[in-house]
């Protein structure tokens, strides 16, 4: 098996760091701030998008599972891509890769505010994904370069606080966008940000190309990954349609595991592996990276939710909604530095299994809301969610690279990104179907206990898929005492579906929280923040 070096440069003559840096090129602070701004847009458009959705729903009358596959569709295409991405950037130099992944990233995003369809939005949405995968590593690889071994923690900390800040921030800035300009607009907005980050780019950033660079690439293991992650979240995604004991379901089930078990196969055979599998060898990687999967799971998986709560069921406006959010958001950031600070001093374990179980019971709070809860309330359980999250968000680095072998710490970082953007994807997916199969087992006697007009099975269906995101299906001309109470069902069937998914949000996160004990500091964790890129 063939590792993927990263480059030896701090010990290098011929390394950037060690020696005076003249000019703008390559100047580490002004690299910083380059690649932050390119970064800022693909953690955004992770969380900023949940606030266009209803929008976008409506706008373009997209159905529940077409939703989903505006978030799906971007996760995956981050997770599949990012360590190949890391690996493109080794092999041709990480600042190409990134100006590269800057501009796809930004022309996507303007295609999308062009879209005409769900279909387009959401294939533009996965090239979003694509380029953004560029982004990301090569943006670490290029701190990596630049700054020297004694600042470069510092680096890291800043560059992990502006996608933990881009992340919270996205549901505030979707709403003033979406309510004052239009949901569009949460995509152009891309366009200016990423031509400043490309003429940053252009004039600051300097090349680095990392020693043993890779010459092949293993195509193989990423069809085999993709097809395995496409596979088992689409049969999440459908098995509401199809239902869970179909055939269909578990023929891509089967086809998923099947992908899995393969990539596991060809990745111990392949000389230059996509994701090296000794690297699983470590009970801390792995207990890190299982981590990483149920935190995102049990956080985007329940932001998807809360968004239609907001703004279908309590009628809020997008701004409103995204101001609702501003306790998960000011905890996130203000915990973030304090949670790096407790780390440093008592390690990662306690904290993370401490913010797991924060998590928890803010998913177990927010099971409890219903169409009358107050503002106070909910923001005792978004604060609550902040703060859990912020020291998972911020151990997950020291935990994965950590324990890692120096040889292996790139792909490790690359590692740690892929699975928050995996169990997001399989956040919305899982929640998704436990949220549709609640609504359309409880519609139909909630429908027929309030005493509305029997419901054909097509209207049913129809009825059902706008319940799942807080939509009374009230037809035009209803009168007002029937659209009242047509409006009653469906928030307080929506509020049933809701719960159950946060409970089960809330059983992810506990499990969580015995995942975070088998965490420890690594023997090389202080050198981890150098090793964080692929």
């Amino acid at each position: 098996m063939t590792s993927q070096t990263v480059d030896k440069a701090p010990q290098s003559p011929e390394h950037p760091a060690s020696a005076p840096t003249k000019g703008l090129r390559g100047h580490p602070w002004l690299t910083l701030f380059s690649v932050a701004i390119g970064v800022m847009m693909v953690a955004l458009d992770g969380t900023i998008v949940a606030i266009a959705n209803p929008a976008i729903q409506k706008d373009l009358g997209a159905t529940f599972a077409d939703v989903q596959w505006i978030t799906n569709g971007y996760f995956l295409a981050l997770a599949v891509a990012l360590i190949t991405a890391g690996k493109l950037g080794d092999r041709f130099g990480h600042r190409q890769t990134f100006l590269i992944g800057v501009v796809g990233f930004a022309a996507a995003s303007g295609a999308i505010g062009l879209s005409d369809s769900i279909a387009l939005v959401v294939v533009f949405r996965v090239f979003q994904g694509l380029f953004g995968a560029l982004l990301m590593p090569a943006a670490l690889g290029l701190l990596r370069a630049t700054f020297p071994a004694e600042k470069l923690n510092m680096a890291i900390g800043i560059w992990g606080m502006v996608i933990g800040a881009s992340t919270a921030g996205g549901p505030i800035l979707g709403g003033v966008l979406v309510e004052h300009v239009s949901w569009q607009s949460v995509f152009f907005i891309n366009v200016p940000v990423g031509v400043i980050a490309l003429v940053f780019g252009v004039l600051i950033l300097k090349d680095h190309r990392a020693e043993n660079a890779p010459r092949s690439f293993d195509v193989l293991g990423i069809v085999l990954l993709s097809a395995a992650m496409f596979c088992l979240v689409w049969a999440i995604i459908k098995a509401p349609v199809w239902g869970w004991g179909s055939g269909t379901t578990w023929l891509f089930i089967g086809v998923s595991l099947a992908c899995f078990v393969l990539f596991a196969f060809w990745e111990t055979r392949v000389k230059e592996p996509l994701i090296p599998l000794g690297l699983f060898r470590s009970v801390p990687v792995s207990a890190g990276v299982v981590l990483m999967v149920l935190m995102a799971i049990a956080f985007l998986g329940g932001l998807f939710f809360v968004t239609f709560y907001l703004q279908n069921v309590h009628g809020m406006g997008a701004v409103d909604s995204g101001l609702r959010l501003l306790p998960l958001t000011g905890m996130m950031i203000v915990g973030s530095p304090l949670a790096g600070v407790l780390i440093t001093k008592v390690g990662p374990r306690v904290p993370l299994a401490g913010g797991m179980a924060l998590t928890a019971a803010a998913m177990f709070g927010m099971s409890t809301l219903d169409t009358e809860t107050g503002t106070l309330t909910m923001s005792v359980w978004f604060a609550l969610l902040g703060l859990g999250l912020a020291p998972v968000m911020v151990g997950a680095t020291e935990v994965i690279v950590g324990n890692a072998p120096m040889e292996l710490s790139g792909v490790a970082g690359g590692l740690q990104q892929s699975a928050m953007q995996i169990g997001g994807s399989l956040g919305t997916a899982v929640l998704g179907a436990v949220m549709a199969s609640k609504v359309s087992n409880d519609l139909p006697g909630n429908w027929t206990g309030a005493g509305l007009p029997p419901l054909t099975g097509a209207q049913a269906d129809q009825a059902a898929e706008a319940v799942q995101v807080g939509v009374p299906p009230v037809a035009p001309g209803t009168p007002a005492a029937i659209a009242e109470k047509i409006t009653g069902v469906a928030h307080d069937t929506f509020m049933s579906g809701m719960s159950l998914a946060c409970l089960v949000a809330a059983g992810v996160a506990t499990v969580a929280i015995f995942v975070a004990l088998l965490t420890k500091r690594g023997d090389n964790a202080d050198a981890a923040g150098g090793g964080v890129h692929i």
